[in-house]
């Protein structure tokens, strides 16, 4: 079990011989039944069943409370078994309590802490009530409100959209409490659903949806309901604080779970053209279709990369996860959809079926879709960043002395997880600017060299752009010239997270090759220039090779490369 430590790797072991083989038209957690429950708009009981019998939830509980999370990193590439074979029931079955979880680790008092943790070590789960269908992804503008009355909470309001709230055992809530508005107007309140009388609670139809159809989205309206005061999570006011700081978490764990889609999607498409011929030859021998191979692949692998380095930044370099985070997000959720959508082109007619065995793919190419706005849309993540680049730029990005190696390494030895530690404004020097910066002092091969030079040499144009920018600069109504510089932020903390991983990788590993780092940042630095960049032909091959060697071995395609089923 290659990369992810000996005890994360024997978890995802069990966990996938529980799913078992998603190939197999009997699993009643398979690709079959998957789809099958797909079409009725749910996720399969059998998985389910397999993932409660695993303790799924436990993964999202700190080990201090009695659970199984210790790394982030870990914890990611755990959730990649289940969001392979079905997105819908990663989140919705699972992924949706850590979202409500995140908040009360980070803010919540002992007692609140383990409530909790009782009840996703029961297998029960939390919902997390945010949203308002009126505010979109501006999760900041509430209506909701918790008046203080009597000694009590009095909750009144509607929230819509919300993952699992009919079958939560506890809310999260996001409300307001000063009326006045301002930055501390509002507050989060962890709330059990028992504690929330029946005659003042009414429960919203379901919403329906295009892809992830599995998901059971609901809301809820409550009328003048009564609540204790200590379901308060943390000081008054502070829950936006509170979110600013546990979303760093969720913020690039959700998409990094879901380049196991792409991992699908990749993996369904090889099955498909290596089982067919057009032209009088094998689909997989013609170019465009291995250039797409190529790309997808590298594209997988640079995704990984920088979530990873993120996972590990959350334990060595807290401080910076207010700008990784959202950098991430915006950065992965770009390349999944454009390498699913190149994959469905190869795909073919094949794509549209909803039946016979390659009918995961138009499920995957649909689920897909929201993680480039759930949770929070991309554009809102360079909204994120933007405050922040001018402080980079003047502190961080100069003279920053490069990441320590555990950034970059699966088996590195890790701090505890600090949820409460995470800052809400970056803090200290930019270590991923300093490990491009200290690559260039090394004896780079001739083909790696200029790429690497291209990337140092973009992060000094943006420190001198971003050091210039005013205040008026970074509000949400910023320029798309503005904005761009946010972006480009983004990939140049991918291409230093590949830099650190292949400096730092296993000799004679795959990811020690040079040829894997050539095609991300290529495609890295095509992206960033607005147009298409195919890997390079010199190491298209040497990519090809590889990933029909793991299809064959039933190897992950990503950073990891653990034995699937």
């Amino acid at each position: 079990m290659s990369g992810i430590g000996i005890d994360a790797g024997a978890r995802v072991a069990a966990l996938e011989e529980r799913l078992g083989d998603p190939w197999d038209p009997a699993n009643p957690a398979g690709f079959a039944a998957i789809v099958a429950a797909d079409e009725h708009e749910e996720t399969p009981e059998g998985g389910r069943t397999a993932l409660d019998d695993f303790g799924i939830l436990a993964e999202f509980v700190p080990s201090a409370l009695g659970g199984r999370l210790e790394r982030v990193d870990h914890l990611v590439e755990l959730m990649r078994s289940v969001y392979r074979r079905d997105p819908s029931l990663g989140l919705g079955h699972c992924s949706s309590s850590l979202l409500g979880a995140v908040n009360v680790w980070t803010a919540g008092s002992a007692e609140q802490r383990r409530y909790a943790a009782g009840l996703l070590l029961a297998g029960e789960k939390i919902s997390c009530a945010f949203h308002e269908l009126a505010h979109g992804n501006d999760i900041g503008s509430v209506e909701f409100a918790a008046t203080p009355v009597d000694g009590r909470l009095v909750l009144t309001g509607r929230k819509e959209s919300i993952t699992n709230l009919d079958r939560a055992d506890a809310v999260v809530f996001l409300a307001r409490t000063d009326p006045d508005g301002g930055p501390r107007s509002s507050s989060q309140l962890f709330v059990p659903v028992s504690d929330l009388a029946p005659e003042r609670t009414r429960f919203l139809p379901r919403f329906r949806s295009v892809g992830m159809r599995g998901v059971r989205l609901g809301g809820i309206s409550l009328d003048h309901c009564p609540v204790d005061t200590s379901a308060l999570l943390g000081a008054p006011g502070t829950g936006m604080d509170t979110v600013a700081r546990a979303f760093q978490l969720t913020r690039f764990a959700l998409p990094a779970m879901s380049t196991a889609m792409l991992d699908t999607a990749l993996r369904v498409t090889l099955h498909h053209v290596r089982g067919r011929r057009l032209y009088g030859r094998g689909v997989a021998d013609i170019p465009m279709v291995r250039t797409t191979l190529a790309n997808a692949f590298a594209d997988l692998l640079l995704c990984e990369a920088f979530a990873a380095v993120a996972a590990r930044s959350l334990h060595l370099l807290p401080d910076l996860g207010s700008v990784y985070a959202p950098a991430v997000k915006y950065l992965l959720a770009g390349f999944l959809l454009d390498a699913v959508e190149q994959l469905s082109l190869v795909m073919g007619a094949e794509f549209y079926r909803r039946d016979g065995e390659h009918a995961v793919f138009q499920k995957m190419a649909r689920d897909i879709k929201p993680v480039a706005f759930g949770h929070i849309a991309r554009a809102a993540c360079l909204s994120a960043m933007l405050p922040q680049l001018p402080v980079l730029a003047r502190r961080a990005w100069r003279d920053a002395a490069p990441a320590p190696a555990a950034l970059f390494t699966a088996d590195g030895e890790l701090p505890p997880l600090d949820l409460t530690g995470l800052r809400v404004v970056v803090g200290r020097q930019d270590a991923l600017a300093g490990t491009l910066r200290a690559a260039l002092d090394d004896d780079l091969p001739a083909s790696l060299r200029p790429l690497v030079e291209a990337q140092a040499q973009r992060l000094g144009s943006l420190a001198e752009a971003c050091a210039a920018l005013r205040p008026r600069d970074l509000s949400i109504a910023a320029s798309v010239e503005v904005r761009d510089l946010a972006a480009g932020y983004a990939s140049v903390l991918a291409a230093a997270a590949c830099v650190g991983t292949w400096r730092h990788a296993t000799p004679g590993g795959f990811l020690a090759r040079p040829e894997w780092l050539a095609a991300a940042l290529t495609r890295l630095t095509g992206r960033a220039l607005g147009r298409p960049a195919d890997v390079p032909t010199d190491v298209e091959e040497v990519l090809l090779d590889e990933l029909l060697d793991r299809h064959d071995h039933s190897v992950g395609f990503g950073v990891s490369a653990h034995r699937y089923r």
